[in-house]
């Protein structure tokens, strides 16, 4: 049977780096078992939920070159989520609940005062029809909780082994709000079953959710989806990413002009045992990817191992993975000048010092050295030869070697003392802005 895999986000907002995470280990383990991948909108809070947001995360995955093989709306199941809900209530497994927020908050600290966890007492089982219709009196509408079995569930799972939660040691999760809207827990576990999703690949943070939904699982009579729950991220700071997550959003990077596949690279290999390094394309990470290798510890996310990584990548691309997003130069140019820039729109300043008449920049004390360097000049054409070529001349005319030979040149021609190999850098200035340059 073939894999399904699925990257469930809300449209409430961006992605980000945590969400891509998730969005590429999943789409990695589908293009590794030639499984398909389904991009679903948990979109069931229709008030919070936007048209604008969901075209941004389209276009983020799109731009991750993420290709989902069907997208999906909670917002469109509502009528299935009913008919679950209901055969759920009429085999007693959903049972209505009446306590306000208030009431629960008070019950929960009242038992942590005592020392005892803060669980659910599942008062409202014991609720009678006449209470239930006091209830409905005073204008109380129940949200409706699920009735855990409480009792062990286990599951091998595919990172962190084998895993014993007791769910007597858990509230009865809320389904349905008093509004009738749906939480997260009960759409989800309906649309893994509905879509034939095989394995749910995610965050440690739902390590305890599973537990539940493997029971509700169990009492809609799906069959069970594989799990496999992958370690968060930390800032470089160790701390936790929660509070910053905002301006990690893949549009924030996009917007930087940072290389997709540097944001790819980085936080698929992010908490596995392979060295984090640029790949320019998925075939590697396909080839190499085990979700084995992730490890349980936190992962450590850093922005500046990102642009570190990012400057790695461009260092490595050819002429033909750029070219397209270059509207100036050439392939000798790009490869004169990839290996000093550490995002693409940083070549425009090299173009416009190679292409642009400029002054060179010429201390007092070389001038004469200049002077004497500007008559040795080789003549056109040039090539990849023509630095040495000149410099070996330059040498023999003055006397000069090293840095008090080499520096004054590149100020002179570049107005830097800093930036690519003038070998490379030489035939694109031209003999005659050279000569200008050197006056």
């Amino acid at each position: 049977m073939s894999t399904i895999v699925r990257f469930a986000p809300s449209p409430t907002g961006r992605i980000h780096i945590g969400n891509a995470r998730a969005a590429l280990l999943n789409w990695l383990f589908a293009l590794k078992t030639g499984g398909q991948f389904i991009l679903r909108y948990d979109d069931t809070d229709v008030a919070r939920s936007t048209q604008e947001f969901a075209d941004g995360i389209a276009k983020d995955v799109d731009w991750l070159g993420i290709k989902p093989h069907r997208v999906e709306w909670q917002s469109k199941r509502f009528s299935r989520y009913d008919e679950v809900a209901a055969d759920l209530k009429a085999r007693g497994f959903l049972y209505p609940c009446y306590e306000t927020a208030d009431e629960l908050d008070r019950r929960r600290k009242r038992q942590q005062a005592r020392g005892m966890p803060p669980v659910y007492d599942r008062a409202s089982l014991n609720l009678t029809s006449d209470e239930k219709a006091a209830f409905a009196a005073q204008g109380r509408k129940p949200h409706w909780r699920f009735k855990l079995a409480q009792k062990p569930v286990e599951w091998n799972d595919l990172i962190r082994g084998p895993v014993h939660i007791d769910t007597a040691t858990l509230s009865d999760p809320v389904l349905v709000r008093e509004d009738g809207t749906y939480l997260y827990t009960l759409p989800s576990v309906i649309d893994d079953i509905d879509f034939g999703i095989t394995h749910v690949i995610r965050g440690e943070d739902h390590v305890v959710n599973t537990a539940a939904q493997i029971e509700i699982s169990k009492a809609i009579s799906g069959t069970l989806p594989e799990y496999a729950h992958y370690s968060l991220l930390n800032g470089a700071d160790g701390k936790g990413l929660s509070k910053r997550l905002g301006s990690l959003s893949i549009q924030s990077f996009r917007d930087e002009g940072l290389e997709a596949m540097a944001v790819v690279s980085h936080a698929a290999l992010l908490g596995t045992s392979d060295n984090i390094h640029p790949c320019a394309d998925y075939s590697e990470l396909v080839d190499n990817f085990d979700l084995g290798k992730l490890s349980r510890a936190p992962a450590r996310f850093d922005e500046l191992e990102l642009r570190a990584l990012n400057a790695k990548l461009l260092h490595l691309l050819p002429w033909d993975a750029v070219k397209d997003r270059l509207p100036y130069g050439t392939e000798a140019f790009w490869l004169a000048v990839r290996g000093n820039i550490a995002k693409l729109d940083d070549a425009k300043p090299w173009h416009d010092m190679v292409s642009a008449d400029i002054t060179g920049v010429v201390a007092a004390e070389d001038k004469d050295f200049i002077a004497s360097a500007r008559t040795v000049l080789p003549p056109a054409p040039w090539d990849g030869t023509t630095w040495k070529v000149w410099t070996e001349a330059v040498k023999t005319a003055t006397g000069r070697k090293g840095k008090d030979l080499f520096m004054p040149l590149r100020r002179a021609l570049t107005g830097l003392d800093h930036g690519p190999e003038l070998a490379a850098l030489l035939p694109l200035i031209d003999r005659e802005k050279a000569l200008a340059r050197l006056s």
